[in-house]
């Protein structure tokens, strides 16, 4: 008779354990110390139990803060109309936004075209991290031409909110003109912030909202954690 292999057996245990509801999703697991005390194994051991459960979407890493159980990919819908906190709320999730950057500065050739701006003008760029139920989902940032909109930063920094940000300055609509999806890797900054693996899978998007003259009013970059959040595409969202 074939022996199942040790690491399989706390693989299936451990695996029993999430679908008993012991561990919640979003719960962190066990330190591989304490999990090898339980079982009566070494590290590697535990480690290749966890790394299989990885493998099967059960569990994810956090760099330096350890292993948790994964939660369900929120979606997050992407079509004329994309706001980020009614995106979550809708989905029963918590949003909160952390300010990482707000600065005036010059724009670079692709933030000045998308942004159609003339030779001279600033921008504002308001750079954070976007969270879910405390946990982050995605790193931003948002560029806004600084003539049209001299106190957005303030408005920024006080609401955190682009959509009031943008009424107090005297955008009371916008809409998503462009939106373009790109795989990448995260960097190792990108996965500090966002407590995932250095090269693990993210989803870049790069977008242009425009007022209801068709103005160009925001160039944005976010990257999504791949194992926390799912795009859908809504053509009349």
């Amino acid at each position: 008779m074939a022996q199942t292999p040790i690491w399989k057996s706390i693989q299936d245990t451990l695996s029993a354990d999430i679908a008993n509801g012991h561990y919640a999703q979003g719960d962190k697991l066990p330190t591989e110390a304490e999990l090898s005390k339980r079982f009566g194994v070494n590290r590697h051991t535990v480690r290749r139990a966890l790394s299989e459960m990885a493998a099967n979407g059960t569990v994810h890493s956090r760099r330096g803060a350890g292993v948790f159980v994964a939660s369900r990919p929120t979606d997050y819908p992407i079509g004329r109309r994309v706001r980020f906190h009614q995106n979550l709320s809708d989905q029963g999730r918590l949003p909160a936004k952390q300010i990482l950057r707000l600065e005036t500065r010059l724009p670079d050739a692709r933030e000045a075209e998308a942004l159609c701006l003339n030779d001279g003008d600033q921008v504002h760029v308001y750079e954070g991290i976007s969270l879910a139920d405390d946990s982050p989902v995605a790193l931003f940032k948002s560029v806004f031409p600084a003539v049209r909109l001299p106190q957005m930063l303030v408005d920024l920094a006080e609401t955190k909110s682009v959509t009031q940000a943008l009424a107090r300055g005297g955008v009371h609509d916008y809409t998503r003109a462009e939106t373009r999806l790109t795989a990448k890797l995260a960097t190792a900054t990108q996965a500090l912030n966002l407590r995932i693996q250095d090269g693990a899978p993210i989803l870049r998007t790069q977008s242009i909202n425009i007022d209801t003259d068709g103005v160009p009013v925001e160039f944005g970059l976010t990257w999504f954690a791949g194992d926390r959040i799912s795009l859908v595409i809504t053509p009349d969202g």
